[in-house]
């Protein structure tokens, strides 16, 4: 008994450019999984076919009269939000990519990848909808957005936010150590831990920056006489 067949992919395309949708077309039509039910050539008629239609994936380019892709994309989520928006276009630009990743696109390709390429971008969003983004860019653009990527701070533990606030305390790596039972080694240790987590570079620094992430109570003012 033979597996029954996989639905097929029902595919929108959006672009300004007709002679570039047929290509897209064709493309995608050598492969029996896919149909094109539909195609739009500016922004607001890539939201109203999405909406209508329903499609699994947009095949979105940037420039479209009439709406910034980023809004395409936004309006897309809220009004058709199976749908899945692929962005295929000539702009390798890490800025535009992180805006529009940021608005909900599941891909970023660039208009220079091959059929096969395109056709596995396409069926991986929809087969594995929950993964990563997916990016064909280049490599300068993926090293500029993990740059930009924002960096969390590992957490402290329970007995570094002790030593923490014992420092914050003023109190000295041996005054530490004995109020918590422990060796000298160890507090310096801890200390050591918590510069690398808090990207501190002292003991005020790391106070400082403890505090402003709320992970230790400013010390209290001493009074003024």
């Amino acid at each position: 008994m033979t597996a029954p067949d996989r639905p097929q992919i029902r595919v929108c395309l959006a672009d300004d450019h007709a002679l570039m949708r047929d290509g897209i077309r064709e493309m995608l039509c050598t492969d029996a999984k896919f149909t094109v039910v539909g195609e739009a050539s500016t922004g607001p008629e890539a939201v109203a076919v999405c909406v209508r239609l329903r499609p699994d994936v947009l095949l979105l380019d940037v420039e479209m009269p009439g709406l910034g892709a980023a809004a395409v994309v936004r309006q897309v989520g809220r009004s058709a939000p199976q749908t899945r928006v692929v962005v295929v276009t000539m702009h390798d630009d890490p800025d535009l990519v992180s805006e529009l990743l940021t608005a909900g696109a599941v891909a970023y390709l660039l208009k220079t990848i091959l059929r096969d390429e395109l056709v596995a971008a396409v069926r991986s969003v929809v087969r594995r909808p929950v993964q990563n983004v997916l990016l064909a860019v280049s490599r300068a653009t993926v090293e500029r957005l993990d740059r930009q990527r924002p960096r969390t701070t590992p957490p402290l533990t329970g007995r570094e936010l002790e030593v923490l606030r014992l420092t914050a305390e003023a109190l000295s790596n041996a005054q530490i150590a004995g109020r918590l039972c422990i060796t000298e080694a160890t507090v310096k240790r801890h200390l050591t831990n918590i510069y690398a987590k808090l990207h501190a570079v002292s003991r005020v620094d790391a106070i400082r920056k403890a505090t402003a992430a709320r992970l230790i109570k400013p010390a209290p003012q001493a009074p003024v006489n």
